[in-house]
């Protein structure tokens, strides 16, 4: 059965070659962003994504902090050198996408539905991780690269004071994003026989 949705999401791919060579405008980026968030499902309706774009200097700085704060971690200069390498790809894109989950209405969720209590933190994690797929592929579909980084909670405070965020807004990860210097490598994946069953 043919399926474009199943073609894009082949075409979502790690990509860490990231240049910022760019046509589209940070106006049009981030429409595209937002569109995709908001159309994303959350459980109860909860909407507890948020999302900072950031573009230029303020993208810039998302990985001045990831890298000061990997130096004080990673004391091996031959270590930190690849570390600085692999920072400074993700500076070189376009623009950086913050993702975060809103962690009042998750407790608040909590308190109302104490049956589903335990369950709230999960589902919120699912939402974003459904979120995150969802920009993800809207970017591949424009011909802009990405990858999804996890350099939380090392960079959390310096984050949320660089930026001036909520304190209820918890970082979940980071998301590069720019022109596509170079494709993504061959991905292997599992016999279908490991993963998934059928039964009728």
């Amino acid at each position: 059965m043919e399926s474009a949705f199943n073609q894009l999401t082949a075409q979502r791919r790690s990509i860490y070659a990231l240049g910022d060579q760019l046509t589209n405008s940070p106006e049009e980026i981030y429409d595209l962003i937002i569109t995709a968030i908001k159309n994303s499902p959350t459980a109860f309706n909860s909407q507890t994504v948020r999302a900072v774009v950031l573009f230029g200097k303020s993208s810039d700085k998302v990985w001045d902090i990831v890298e000061a704060a990997l130096k004080e971690v990673v004391k091996d200069p031959q270590a930190f050198a690849k570390t600085q390498q692999k920072i400074a790809s993700f500076r070189a894109g376009f623009g950086t996408i913050l993702f975060l989950t809103e962690t009042d209405t998750v407790h608040e969720l909590e308190k109302q539905f104490p049956a589903y209590a335990d369950n709230f933190a999960d589902w919120a994690e699912q939402g974003i991780g459904g979120t995150q797929q969802a920009v993800w592929t809207a970017l591949a579909e424009q011909q802009i690269g990405a990858s999804l980084q996890h350099y939380n909670p090392l960079i959390d405070d310096a984050i949320h004071q660089a930026f001036d965020l909520p304190d209820s807004w918890q970082l979940r990860a980071e998301m590069p994003f720019g022109s596509i210097e170079a494709s993504a490598g061959n991905k292997d994946f599992l016999n279908d026989g490991e993963k998934f069953k059928l039964i009728k």
